[in-house]
């Protein structure tokens, strides 16, 4: 067992909803054990610029239902450096905090590792993104918000599109990952769902959709922004193949980061801020807390930002059967 007494949090990269549960239940739980807690605000920028302060159980009073995140976030190019990280360090030491949680993605761990190897500052870190595209964990803070975001949106296109015998391409966030899009795309009846895992057969695509036709006034294309070539592109190249077809784009950007976070993400960021606090009390760093199967793993920093995984196969099956 270590001999932590103070933990810091913060929240790093982009936004999430669940990440304001998380907070809350880091605080709370190193309040339960005794420790002494601290929030840092703006990520890696507030270890930098000593935006440091302490926290106690009415600090994250009222915040499990609120979207974004109360410690707020910000890039730090400062923090890339080693006199940044060294200044940032040194910050820690003047507040005696002795060990962090961090919450974000792959570039947030990415520092968290560097931070270790330097400085050897107990770390651990908990999966915050929409994009799901982490290994370690079944589930990421967020992703589950996000895609009921998306769900959401696309049901009311499609009413708009069922109205007037439109196609809609649909372009959602996934730079990297296409997991946004295919499970909405699942959800919510897609023709075809386009990601940057997966090559584009566009002939198959044209196909699919002048088949659907006969079967559907309406016809959905979801595509992650991290397509190749985006919603526009993809839109236009309907176009070319069936002129007739009042094809429209809609992009849904950054709605999909906001909102009360669902059920599902208050509880996993729940759990996984009380196993990142537990975790540092055993003496564990360099770690990700995640749920896989229902069950709190710990899985290595280096092995969690090596972006998931293969595409499920099945998943990309169901689209095709059912876009009949």
């Amino acid at each position: 067992m270590s001999q932590i007494k103070n933990i810091g949090v913060l929240t790093s990269g982009g936004d999430s909803p669940g990440m304001n549960a998380g907070i809350r239940a880091v605080i709370r739980t190193g309040i339960y054990h005794g420790l002494n807690m601290f929030g840092v605000r703006r990520g890696y920028d507030g270890l930098v610029n000593k935006d440091i302060f302490a926290m106690d159980a009415k600090s994250v009073a009222n915040i499990i239902q609120r979207g974004g995140t109360v410690l707020k976030t910000a890039r730090s190019d400062e923090f890339r450096t080693y006199e940044g990280r060294k200044k940032a360090y040194e910050n820690l030491k003047d507040f005696g905090i002795d060990a962090l949680v961090v919450i974000g993605g792959d570039g947030t761990f990415t520092g968290a590792s560097k931070f270790i190897e330097e400085f050897d500052i107990p770390i651990i870190g908990m999966p915050g993104t929409i994009d799901n595209d982490l290994a370690g964990t079944d589930f990421t803070i967020g992703y589950d918000t996000a895609i009921n975001t998306v769900v959401d949106a696309v049901d009311k296109i499609r009413d708009t599109a069922e109205s007037h015998d439109r196609v809609f391409v649909v372009e959602v966030m996934g730079r990297d990952s296409g997991l946004i899009a295919l499970r909405s795309g699942i959800s919510t009846g897609a023709e075809a769902v386009l990601i940057p895992e997966l090559k584009v057969d566009y002939d198959a695509i044209m196909k699919r959709l002048d088949k659907s036709r006969s079967n559907k006034s309406s016809r959905i294309i979801i595509v992650a922004e991290g397509d190749d070539e985006g919603g526009l592109v993809v839109a236009d190249k309907i176009k070319e193949s069936f002129p007739h077809y009042d094809v429209r784009v809609s992009i849904l950007g950054h709605i999909q980061r906001g909102g009360k976070p669902t059920c599902m993400d208050r509880v996993l960021a729940s759990r996984l801020g009380v196993a990142a606090v537990e975790g540092l009390i055993e003496g564990r760093r360099g770690e990700m807390a995640g749920l896989i199967c229902g069950q709190i793993q710990y899985t290595p920093f280096e092995k969690a930002i090596k972006h998931i995984k293969q595409v499920n196969d099945n998943l990309t099956r169901i689209v095709e059967i059912l876009s009949l």
